[in-house]
């Protein structure tokens, strides 16, 4: 067991562990740690605790110091530049006439990098821009491009419930969702109804999943054939999930009529699961369950490039203090000049890398959108035939 606090970087962002030291640090408060990315300032969002040693990705960095009142001045000064480099960013996309959209732009906490988010269709050469932007700011410039998921996360926004989005909010990773989530809770499947503001499945497919799962189970399915309490047998007709209501359609004196019963007083056959049959063509159920297909394919590549961007750097800094014990500590001139170019073309290659995977997930999208719409248009007519039958 191992004592670490939580601590948090961006509103609703993953949550890393590190070591409190001898430090008195509570929930809430303002500390400074050491990252990947270089000095940064986060917020504690889980006080010291011990956890398990296989929980904890080693080498857990200490924290270097509680935040002090200069600390906080200089975080809100980065707030205000970012805004500024927000604008600058801007207008040389615009002068340069790249087909990219800003998102965001992040100071590190010591300066050292100016990180651009930006979203776009496919890969973009923006090498003339990150000079031009370099120029202005003197510093290390990252331009990083994100999907569509992330960009709603970083904005923020409100959803169709009319609350806050939940990616914005409080979820600290996507979970994976599927169409079998709105299956089992009777939703409709028409892809414009079930998808948020990103265009993807909505995350809050996956609250409720488990409830509707466990009451699903004790429901029979429509069609089925249950025996009632008072000795009648009759065919479901319909179910009330949450209130554990059934509609029985049964014959008495020779006449059909629909009475309502408590699935604890009716009997029949449970299931171990609830196969509601949908009607839907052959081709619309193959794109739903394409789009799930992407949706995981997606979310897999994204876990190998952290993974391989990882390992990178982790053979990086094994090179470098090699390197540096054979000259006594003391790299020369050349060396470091050497491992300037390497690092400059590592950062070019993950570009390249990170370009490619976007401009395919772009594409992707674009294709998901149209069929969603063609494929929400087929099942509002379907839906709007079966009204007008119905009411005949």
């Amino acid at each position: 067991m191992t004592k670490v606090i939580g601590v948090r970087f961006r509103t609703a962002g993953k949550i890393y562990f590190f070591d409190p030291l001898q430090f008195t640090i509570e929930k809430g408060d303002h500390v400074i740690v050491e990252t990947a990315r270089g000095i940064e300032y986060g917020t504690v969002v889980a006080a010291p605790r011990e956890v398990e040693d296989d929980k904890i990705i080693q080498p857990l960095k200490p924290v270097i110091r509680i935040a002090t009142e200069r600390d906080d001045e200089q975080e809100a000064a980065n707030k205000v530049k970012e805004k500024e480099a927000y604008q600058i960013c801007y207008e040389k996309i615009q002068k340069h006439g790249l087909e990219m959209k800003l998102i965001d732009a992040e100071y590190t906490f010591d300066n050292n990098k100016v990180l651009f988010y930006f979203t776009a269709d496919g890969r973009i050469d923006f090498r003339e821009l990150v000079k031009d932007l370099a120029s202005v700011f003197k510093t290390r410039i990252e331009l990083r491009q994100i999907g569509v998921r992330d960009e709603t996360k970083i904005r923020g926004g409100i959803g169709i419930c009319g609350r806050p989005l939940c990616c914005h909010s409080y979820l600290s990773d996507f979970i994976p969702v599927s169409i079998k989530m709105a299956k089992e809770q009777n939703l409709s499947l028409n892809p414009t109804k079930i998808s948020g503001v990103c265009g993807r499945l909505m995350c809050c497919l996956k609250n409720e999943e488990e409830t509707y799962e466990e009451l699903n189970r004790r429901l029979p399915n429509i069609g089925d054939t249950v025996t009632t309490e008072d000795g009648l047998t009759g065919e479901v007709h319909s179910v009330n999930v949450l209130r554990q209501l059934v509609k029985v359609l049964v014959e008495v004196n020779d006449e059909k009529e629909i009475h309502e019963y408590d699935v604890d007083k009716l009997t029949f056959k449970r299931r171990h699961g609830k196969k509601e049959k949908v009607e839907l063509t052959t081709e619309e159920m193959k794109e739903l369950e394409r789009l799930e297909q992407e949706e995981q394919q997606e979310i897999e590549e994204a876990a190998e490039a952290r993974g391989e961007r990882k390992q990178e750097g982790r053979q990086d800094n094994r090179q470098g203090k090699h390197q540096d014990g054979k000259n006594g500590g003391k790299p020369n001139n050349r060396q470091n000049q050497n491992n300037q170019n390497n690092k400059r073309q590592e950062n070019r290659n993950e570009n390249r890398n990170e370009n490619r995977s976007e401009k395919r997930n772009g594409e992707r999208h674009e294709n998901r959108r149209k069929n969603r719409d063609r494929q929400g248009e087929r099942l509002e007519r379907k839906e709007q035939n079966n009204d007008g039958q119905s009411k005949e």
